[in-house]
């Protein structure tokens, strides 16, 4: 048994790791078998994390913050989790594997999916001209034409990068103004190769072997139109990913884990939750790693109120007659006081 489990492995998951490791908890990561790093995996770069005043790479920056905790000893497990049992005071995470994992706390970071069209044909012509992730692809639309369904910063973001390699990128968007930021409106308006079908939605998905165009429809009027276009990049928000905590943790109307007031703390006592999978709003990699703070900071403040003995058989345990957990102080009343 362990004192700790991260799941997810994004700018939460691997911040709350690093925390939880200089702590001397010895957290165990279930950082998933394909998604390793979270939605920055699949992001160019990175202008607006503190630190980086040339920017940096999604990928990069998720490698950073791993080697970071795993430089304190924080263990990472590349597999995914497909249940959990999470109301005892033992918590029990089962693995793809079929490893069972348990530990006195849990930290839920998984983040969110990406929200489909539903469409027909959308998940059949998944890899073969419709795409998520313009990092992944986009070089695969040399000289094409393409489009990109969004209005927000993500598909902003999305399209200036795919410009590098088509020759004409469309913007579908259901609306007349965009929701991006002025910046990246700006940066997209200033783009040549950037042109904005406004008041428009994907009607429908056509091609055999592979993508070959798209009906558009007037959000105004309900006309029709085609468009011939070779890719399709999908960038109209996300879900979180709580799936497989139904029934046992309480959600918001928005479908995000609900914690109490500004804390990471969930309606389970152990449990704990940290970025977009509780942010339903603000969605950026410099938050989701504070919340991760937040939460280490709070699992840790849990563990420290245990009985010594159940502390005792956990993988992480503190030495009899040190403080109660490395990186922290106690007070005057024998609270748990984190530090930097």
């Amino acid at each position: 048994m362990r004192q700790m489990i991260i799941i997810g492995s994004g700018p939460a998951g691997f911040t709350a790791a690093v925390y939880a490791a200089r702590a001397e908890l010895e957290p165990l990561v279930i950082a998933s078998s394909v998604e390793i790093g979270g939605e920055l995996m699949n992001t160019t770069e990175v202008e607006n994390f503190p630190g980086f005043p040339e920017g940096i790479m999604g990928p990069d920056l998720m490698e950073k913050m791993q080697a970071q905790a795993e430089r304190f000893g924080a263990e990472i497990v590349y597999d995914d989790v497909t249940s959990v049992d999470l109301t005892g005071e033992v918590k029990k995470v089962t693995l793809g594997s079929g490893e069972v994992h348990e530990a006195l706390s849990v930290i839920v970071a998984t983040g969110s999916a990406y929200r489909k069209l539903g469409l027909e044909h959308e998940d059949r012509l998944s890899g073969y001209g419709i795409s998520w992730c313009a990092t992944c692809d986009g070089a695969f639309f040399r000289k094409h034409e393409i489009a990109v369904v969004g209005g927000g910063d993500s598909a902003m973001e999305e399209a200036n990068f795919l410009t590098r390699f088509a020759d004409k990128v469309y913007v579908i968007h259901r609306r007349d103004s965009l929701r991006a930021s002025k910046i990246m409106q700006q940066r997209s308006f200033d783009n040549p190769k950037i042109e904005f079908l406004w008041n428009s939605e994907v009607a429908a998905i056509h091609g055999d072997t592979q993508l070959s165009g798209l009906t558009l429809r007037d959000t105004q009027d309900g006309s029709e139109r085609e468009l011939e276009v070779t890719g399709l990049f999908i960038a109209v928000g996300n879900d979180p990913r709580v799936h497989l905590f139904h029934q046992q943790l309480d959600l918001t109307v928005e479908g995000t884990i609900a914690v109490e007031g500004r804390s990471s703390k969930t309606n389970l006592p152990g449990v704990f939750a940290a970025g977009d999978v509780i942010d339903p709003t603000y969605r950026q990699a410099v938050t989701a790693a504070a919340s991760g703070t937040v939460a280490a900071l709070d699992a840790e403040h849990y563990l420290a109120s245990l009985p010594e003995e159940l502390l005792k058989s956990a993988v992480g345990a503190v030495d009899e007659g040190s403080a109660p957990v490395a990186g922290s102080t106690v007070d005057t009343e024998g609270e748990l006081v984190a530090r930097a």
